[in-house]
């Protein structure tokens, strides 16, 4: 309450000196009385020295607007701010907001409809739409939901300059500073704790919100940990279980697409942040820094936006098929503990190499689930994007880390049977060179 007042109280200072000064610069000004040496000249300029007058008091209100604008803006994040709560009583769960990248997608609201449909408190998981591009009608769109969400623009839309043979992919600079811009605001003018990213052409599950609230204590008690996932990039209909919506894993690729990621992070990421591709520069050994995230089995996330700066890169082959979880799964009532290091690589090593290992042809010939796990094994790149691209899985690498995978293993379904795409037993780490 003391915050809040003294948020108000500051607000006001500043518009009421905002206010003075606009009436000493208006009692300042050269006197408008008739020059009586020229009265003929005095009457000539009075027109225009009172046009002026006006554009610079009009132009002094505008500042005064915007500033007031801006502390709204701030007190409204701030009401949203869950309370800390009285000695001796249970502490309320945090509020993580949702920052939504938007630029000139008008299906944004396909993205904010979701989000609010499914969010469960207003309270603990507020929206701020962060726009770049400064497009009118996707501005408009946003600008109809009035309160519900708050509206940020990126103040810098210039070209940037870059490398010749980079000229292509200006929009992939843009993103990038769009991204740094947009999380600054949200832990360093806002100073929020933790936040979901989203961007405007992504679809949420009903348990979106539920997934990331269970999975947050992980992320601030596990240093193996550095981010969650929505998404699966091996998500098809076809390559997971369905039935078992609540399964969750480790993964050494940074999947993006609806995550999750701690104050502490961008407090590191920040100072560093690239100038283009940030999500590829985020899977490279400097940043990744032998961390993981969580991911689930079925995608809480999906995309519909086609065309965008990748132009439908992997869209018709892949993205468009990732099954979107339709089941709510009660995740903050579920013993998550599995997901710690330690015991994770206990259960699931154990899990993958005491699965027999059968060949392709083997595979493909044998249906159901009543079969038991199966490991394929590779040896190297070449023999891993084989039988990832015979399987439908994606099989491309970034630094050497499939995508889905843990310690080289990447886990999914085919033909209703649990199957793990592993290396030998005495894997070593991750080649850079396999990209």
């Amino acid at each position: 309450m003391l915050k809040k007042t003294t948020l108000a109280l500051g607000g006001a200072a500043l518009f009421l000196a905002w206010n003075g000064l606009l009436l000493l610069f208006l009692w300042t000004r050269p006197s408008l009385t008739p020059n009586p040496q020229n009265p003929q000249n005095s009457q000539k300029l009075l027109p225009a020295q009172l046009l002026q007058l006006a554009q610079d008091a009009e132009s002094q209100l505008r500042l005064q607007r915007d500033l007031l604008l801006q502390i709204q803006l701030l007190n409204q994040m701030r009401r949203q701010k869950t309370p800390k709560p009285p000695q001796n009583q249970p502490e309320e769960l945090p509020v993580i907001p949702v920052l939504v990248l938007a630029c000139d997608r008008s299906s944004v609201r396909r993205c904010l409809d979701k989000i609010l449909r499914y969010r469960p408190n207003a309270r603990k998981f507020p929206v701020i739409v962060s726009q770049d591009c400064g497009h009118a009608e996707t501005a408009a769109v946003i600008a109809s939901y009035g309160q519900t969400v708050a509206h940020i623009r990126q103040p810098d839309l210039s070209d940037i300059p870059v490398p010749p043979e980079h000229r292509k992919f200006q929009g992939y600079y843009k993103i990038s500073r769009h991204y740094r811009w947009a999380l600054g605001q949200v832990f360093r003018t806002f100073r929020y704790r933790a936040a979901i990213v989203v961007e405007d052409d992504l679809e949420v599950a009903p348990d979106f919100f539920e997934y990331f609230q269970a999975v947050l204590p992980l992320l601030q008690k596990d240093p193996s940990l550095w981010c969650a996932s929505a998404w699966n990039d091996n998500g098809k209909e076809g390559l997971v279980d369905s039935g078992r919506a609540e399964l969750l894993y480790r993964t050494d690729f940074f999947p993006g697409l609806g995550w999750l990621l701690l104050a502490e992070l961008w407090d590191e990421l920040e100072p560093k942040w690239p100038p283009a591709f940030w999500d590829d520069w985020m899977r490279q050994p400097e940043q990744r820094r032998g961390r993981s995230c969580v991911r689930p089995e079925v995608s809480r996330t999906m995309t519909f936006g086609r065309k965008g700066v990748s132009h439908g890169q992997f869209f018709d082959q892949y993205l468009k098929f990732i099954k979107l979880n339709d089941r709510f799964v009660p995740f903050t009532q579920l013993d998550l503990s599995y997901l710690k290091k330690d015991e994770y690589e206990r259960f699931f090593l154990q899990q993958v190499y005491s699965a027999p290992e059968i060949k392709l042809e083997e595979l493909q010939k044998e249906t159901g689930k009543d079969l038991g796990a199966v490991r394929l094994q590779y040896r190297g790149r070449d023999s891993y994007k084989a039988l990832a691209k015979a399987l439908g899985l994606m099989d491309d690498l970034k630094s050497g880390v499939p995508r889905a995978g843990y310690r080289g293993i990447v886990s999914f379904v085919c033909r209703g049977r649990r199957v793990f795409l592993a290396p030998p037993s005495d894997w070593t780490g991750y080649d850079p060179s396999w990209s």
